[in-house]
């Protein structure tokens, strides 16, 4: 069992940046796959990075790259999303989420795929 709790959203403006990050609860965590979502309002939830087990493999949402970045930190039991040049259109709630193991990449990017989720927190991009 894996508790998420998400933090550091915020109000930021166009072409700003802002570093979230998910704290993980219970034992082991270095061996969940992590993914960070996002849903705007009247939207699907959608995939925006992951992070493999041991931090070696990451994954982003083809239009994200370059400008966000996953990391994390298994002794602090910790993912980041670092994200900068920041547009209106990444105002959405971001959620991580946890899964157990290593995942194919044809699944890392469902939301379907992940059995942990945090409460999502709010980034808002002001333009």
């Amino acid at each position: 069992q894996v508790q998420l709790v998400e933090s550091g959203g915020g109000l930021v403006q166009t072409g700003g940046s802002l570093r979230i990050s998910c704290a993980a609860s219970g034992r082991a965590f270095d061996v969940y796959t992590v993914g960070w979502f996002r849903q705007a309002p009247g939207k699907e939830r959608e995939f925006v990075a992951a992070i493999k087990p041991s931090g070696g493999s990451t994954y982003y949402l083809d239009s994200l790259k370059g400008r966000f970045t996953i990391s994390r930190d298994n002794a602090k039991i910790t993912v980041s999303l670092q994200m900068n040049s920041l547009e209106p259109e990444d105002t959405a709630v971001y959620y991580c989420a946890a899964k157990f193991g290593t995942l194919v990449s044809t699944l890392i990017r469902s939301p379907r795929t992940y059995d942990y989720w945090g409460q999502g927190t709010q980034v808002t991009v002001s333009s």
